[in-house]
């Protein structure tokens, strides 16, 4: 119970400062001080929610969540900083990392639908996101590792969807989780959706622009990075 406060501050600053990022100016200032105290939230978040549901029904879907949640935070920031001594080492254990979490809950979804639809009273659903959304991660992990550090359309990419999704996983525990830990003020079944669908849509939206301004490039003389503001830094 000690680590309850400490999950609930992290969660809180966590999803305030991800929402400030997500729509503030890409790289400025502001983007870039939200974003990195996203990260430590995430972080304080994640482990201290890990910590928490060992031993507890959903255990099975918590820890992984969790261990995933701040994987995706810190892959997303080491993808837009300069590489370091012992970056390799740590995108090998990184990489190893994902695997191991989308293993175990793809492993653990298909038993769920084999035993319809539910493993231990949880539903296949969860464990297949978390499992495939590991094993995409994964795979990003080993192309850049063999092809070396990215740069431009693909370096972009790879930090906004992490960033996002580890601010999706967050949101979508606090809005959609038990509704007591929504304030009673607030408790509008309707509008709850709504910050955890504006997460996935501003993802697509910036992939989808990061893309086009990829293929679009070569025409227009502009590299990604700067037609939509972000520094590369």
């Amino acid at each position: 119970m000690r680590l309850v406060p400490v999950h609930i501050i992290g969660g809180t600053i966590g999803i305030v400062s991800g929402f400030v990022a997500l729509y503030a100016l890409k790289g400025a200032t502001l983007h870039r001080r939200s974003g990195m105290i996203f990260v430590y939230a995430m972080l304080v978040l994640s482990i201290s929610g890990a910590v928490m549901a060992a031993g507890r029904a959903w255990a099975a879907v918590n820890i992984p969540a969790g261990l995933l949640t701040a994987y995706l935070a810190i892959t997303g920031l080491t993808t837009v900083r300069p590489p370091a001594a012992g970056s390799r080492g740590l995108d090998i254990g990184a990489t190893l990392v994902a695997s191991a979490l989308s293993l175990f809950c793809l492993t653990f979804g298909i038993d769920a639908l084999a035993s319809g639809g539910q493993r231990n009273g949880i539903p296949a659903f969860p464990f297949l996101m978390f499992g495939v959304v590991g094993l995409l991660a994964s795979v990003g992990d080993v192309r850049m590792i063999r092809s070396g550090r990215l740069r431009g359309a693909p370096r972009l990419a790879r930090h906004l969807w992490r960033m996002c999704f580890a601010l999706y996983i967050a949101a979508a525990s606090f809005f959609l989780g038990p509704i007591r830990r929504i304030p009673e003020p607030l408790r509008i079944p309707a509008l709850l959706p709504v910050p955890v669908l504006a997460v996935l849509v501003t993802m697509l939206y910036w992939l989808w622009r990061v893309r086009v301004r990829r293929t679009f490039r070569g025409i227009v003389g502009v590299s990604a990075p700067e037609a939509i503001g972000v520094s590369a830094r």
